[in-house]
């Protein structure tokens, strides 16, 4: 034996054994696993006409598509923690995948849109336990030193699909079919399966304090998953359907939204008074955690919102196609998988509140960017601007990840990421939701104020009707049809306007409320302390 192994801490080696001896290979099959889930959540949503073209549906019906799967999710997510103490966080792993496989299979042979309804519903409900199982893992997988960079390739895997997956879907669709964006997920799981049966396991102390809470009388809380299965379920519905049932003038969306409110009051109340609580909430008495959370429901607020947005902006407003519109998006995606790295490595070496405000401010200035797109915006200004806000999101992401574990008892390791992974995904949700709402709203408000000002005796009106007409004429129009296509044109510019206007008032609001979370971050952890 050398010196150096001879004299070596003894403290070192036991967390050497801490910790599998394959864990970036382990760190590569969660980030592959909760890339294919975190995918499926987008990459529907550009095949919507042609799954209902292909299956007899209308374009609303073909909605519940992505609806049932964001149900059935939202539903499982928060759960997950407990799921893996009851059946053991490898097995569940697995088995959320085996059936994610499953359900991928079922949903690209689905013969009616019923049954791939049905099947969305099984695959969101088994994605939703691979997010924060994946997290768990990583956390678990890896020291404290290295955790950042670990949590780095998480990163990639569920800030790159979603910024993806509308242009991945859309080639699938238009080259192949719509079956094949859910059938591609069926030989990829099978790779999962095979290598997480031979990598990923569960460590020593925790399988023993999993049992050791299992023989101890474990019981389940069967009021507070009831109380979550109708609140996030009625909450995730009314955030999917609301502006499309125009709010609460929707009976239905009333509903929702009382039964939601009640439901998840109750669960508020209840789960703190458990024992064996399907959800922790009582993790919020940790500061880092509870700011991660907050963060971490801002990040997918903004990174869901303006993901929706950008495509939309660049379709109805500068006439781009569904695959240029993709093309715009995706250079983002790659800023994200070339910083990622730089930024778990930089991670353990400075200040994470400075990070994280950094990132935050640079997200906003790449929103109030955004405020200055006009009809003349080229493709590379549009580029640019995603490209900064990506770059913020970077060093935003890893941060506010690993903070969340700081201070926190290693055996709540898995309610940690449940918990964490469910702010992401509620305030994707409410920025979706949010953002087409306000995009509605602000874009009537725009064509009426513009509509007042376009009158038959305002001078401006009166010189380009007459500017129009002409033109028209010399094309060859008589006066009537000149006059009536000069109209035509004037009201189409009015209408392409007030869309304008309201993606930048979007745009502008969404910087507002990333600018307002600066402050924030200084109340979070340096980072430099260990999570268990």
């Amino acid at each position: 034996m050398s010196d150096t192994a001879a004299h070596e801490d003894p403290a070192a080696i036991a967390a050497r054994a801490e910790y599998p001896a394959g864990r970036w290979l382990i760190a590569g099959v969660v980030g592959l696993a909760a890339f294919m889930e975190v995918l499926d959540i987008s990459i529907a949503n550009v095949s919507l006409a042609h799954i209902a073209g292909s299956l007899s549906a209308s374009q609303d019906e073909a909605t519940w598509v992505l609806t049932a799967y964001l149900v059935a999710n939202a539903i499982v997510l928060p759960a997950s923690g407990w799921f893996s103490q009851v059946f053991g966080r490898k097995r569940y792993f697995i088995g959320s995948i085996v059936c994610f496989s499953i359900a991928s299979l079922a949903c690209g042979l689905a013969p009616s849109l019923g049954w791939l309804v049905v099947f969305r519903i099984i695959q969101g409900a088994a994605g939703g336990g691979l997010q924060p199982v994946a997290q768990a893992i990583l956390a678990d997988s890896f020291p404290p030193s290295q955790r950042s960079m670990a949590f780095s390739i998480y990163g990639i895997a569920v800030v790159f699909a979603p910024a993806i997956g509308p242009t991945l879907g859309g080639w699938i669709t238009d080259n192949v079919s719509w079956h094949w964006i859910f059938l591609l997920n069926v030989p990829v799981g099978g790779v999962l399966i095979a290598l997480s049966l031979a990598l990923v396991k569960d460590s020593a102390a925790y399988e023993k304090a999993r049992k050791a809470k299992m023989a101890g009388g474990f019981r389940v809380d069967y009021i507070g998953f009831a109380l979550l299965i109708v609140g996030l379920g009625c909450l995730q519905v009314l955030l999917d359907r609301g502006q499309q049932a125009d709010w609460l003038a929707s009976p239905f969306i009333t509903t929702m939204a009382v039964l939601a409110g009640l439901s998840i009051l109750a669960l508020i109340i209840w789960e703190p008074m458990q024992d064996d609580p399907i959800m922790d909430l009582r993790l919020f008495k940790y500061r880092n955690f509870a700011i991660s959370s907050v963060m971490m429901f801002m990040l997918g607020f903004v990174l869901f919102g303006s993901t929706l947005l950008i495509p939309q902006f660049v379709q109805r407003v500068l006439g781009y196609t569904a695959t240029l519109a993709g093309l715009v998006i995706s250079p983002g995606g790659l800023v994200i998988v070339f910083m990622m790295p730089i930024v778990g490595v930089l991670s353990g070496k400075l200040d994470a509140r400075w990070m994280v405000g950094g990132g935050l401010a640079v997200v906003a200035l790449s929103m109030f960017h955004m405020t200055t797109f006009n009809m003349d915006s080229s493709f590379t200004q549009l580029v640019a601007a995603r490209c900064l806000q990506t770059l913020g999101l970077a060093f935003i992401f890893i941060p506010i990840t690993s903070i969340a574990y700081v201070g926190v008892p290693a055996d709540k390791t898995d309610q940690v990421s449940a918990l964490v992974n469910l702010a992401r995904n509620v305030g994707g949700s409410v920025g979706i939701s949010l953002a087409t709402t306000w995009l509605a709203r602000r874009g009537q408000y725009h064509q009426n104020v513009l509509v007042e000002n376009v009158t038959p005796y305002d001078h401006q009106t009166q010189s380009l009707t007459d500017q129009l007409t002409q033109h028209f004429m010399a094309a060859g129009a008589s006066m009537d049809a000149a006059r009536q296509q000069a109209q035509a044109t004037i009201a189409d510019m009015v209408a392409s306007q007030s869309q304008l206007l309201s993606f930048l008032d979007d745009y502008w609001i969404l910087g507002v409320v990333i600018a307002a979370l600066v402050p924030l971050s200084l109340f979070m952890s340096s980072g430099k302390e260990h999570s268990h």
